[in-house]
């Protein structure tokens, strides 16, 4: 365990020098804001840096609000981002560019780290392994492919391919329980991929319905095709959930009642199923609801007739997106119950 735990961190350390080597010519700098004052009616900031080149050093920057579409009042003791530049002729040029979080991020990391801990003890130290190894795939694999101009959809497959087997054992163990959950999740997603695909062609999405997507660049990237991969890997996080719970049920199902037939361990364990079905369906529902909430808000603010803005792709896609998320829940249940029951029990009464 403890070799498995250093080999990531490490692996995680050589992937993040990488990207170091990747940063552009512009600088960020983390500092402490020490004083405010007031210069000509614009604001005038002195900022102790304690991160960056130039560390230990304090930096004065004057924020005019009329040159600026971004009129956040900062306060002594803030911790910032401020973007340093030297321009030839003109000197070092610096602006805070947003709030430093990370120490807020740290602390509700740990507490996440030491409840999980506390509570589910070595399984939460190897999920959290699992998600480790997620994010180096993403990160290392999907990303950069994408970049590179491959096939989204592909690497998105591929990538999702590495990351459910990863994920699962060391979540829950090298066992049948585990395997029949791999397996009904990787049945479960190419149904979702591929009702993905059929329904970004039928109501014609395009993909540009996030503003981020604007600057990679449409002529660079397959834009549809980074929709449909993010409809992937988005489908992948919620299955892991229901899988591995149907699974378990139909295996104490059967350990409880050794005498059951396949049929009869798959009725009585498509019961609790519909349960979990109508829970986890709500439950993504919500989700998606919480991630859109700013359109949802265009949604009931504007005056245009419901239908209307239902048909904006930004709404359409997250429409699009919940259904087939939702489509990919619902047959998760049996075929992962159809999978371990067969394991089980060979007899098909």
């Amino acid at each position: 365990m403890k070799k498995l735990i250093i080999g990531i961190f490490l692996l995680l350390f050589s992937f993040t020098s990488v990207l170091a080597q990747t940063l552009p010519q512009e600088e960020y700098l983390k500092g402490k804001i020490v004083d405010v004052g007031t210069d000509d009616g614009s604001t005038k900031y002195s900022i102790e840096i304690f991160e960056g080149s130039l560390k230990d050093q304090t930096i004065e920057y004057i924020h005019n609000s009329e040159l600026s579409d971004k009129d956040i009042e900062y306060e002594k003791g803030d911790k910032v981002v401020v973007s340093y530049n030297e321009i030839e002729g003109e000197g070092p040029v610096f602006m805070i560019t947003d709030y430093w979080r990370v120490s807020s991020l740290n602390f509700l990391l740990i507490l996440f780290l030491v409840l999980a801990i506390i509570i589910a003890g070595k399984k939460a130290i190897y999920s959290f392994a699992g998600m480790l190894l997620s994010f180096v795939v993403i990160f290392s694999l999907i990303l950069p492919g994408i970049l590179k101009g491959q096939d989204p959809v592909l690497i998105a497959i591929l990538g999702s391919l590495l990351i459910i087997p990863i994920t699962f054992y060391l979540s829950h163990g090298f066992n049948k329980k585990t395997t029949v959950a791999v397996l009904g999740t990787v049945v479960a997603l190419v149904v979702t991929g591929l009702l993905s695909y059929l329904f970004i062609e039928f109501a014609n999405l395009n993909g540009y319905a996030s503003e981020e997507v604007m600057f990679l660049g449409g002529e660079s990237f397959n834009i549809k095709g980074i929709l449909l991969a993010g409809f992937i890997i988005g489908a992948l996080g919620v299955l892991d959930d229901i899988t591995i719970s149907q699974s378990a049920i139909v295996f104490e199902l059967a350990d409880v009642n050794k005498d059951m037939g396949f049929l009869e361990l798959f009725l009585r364990s498509m019961r609790v199923g519909k349960d979990h079905i109508a829970s986890m369906i709500n439950t993504l529902v919500l989700v998606y609801a919480g991630a859109a909430l700013p359109l949802l808000l265009l949604f009931v603010s504007d005056n245009r007739d419901a239908l209307e803005i239902l048909n904006m792709e930004m709404m359409a896609t997250e429409v699009v997106r919940t259904l087939v998320g939702s489509i990919g829940l619902i047959l998760a249940v049996p075929v992962t119950t159809v999978i371990a029951a067969g394991l089980l029990k060979k007899k098909t009464i």
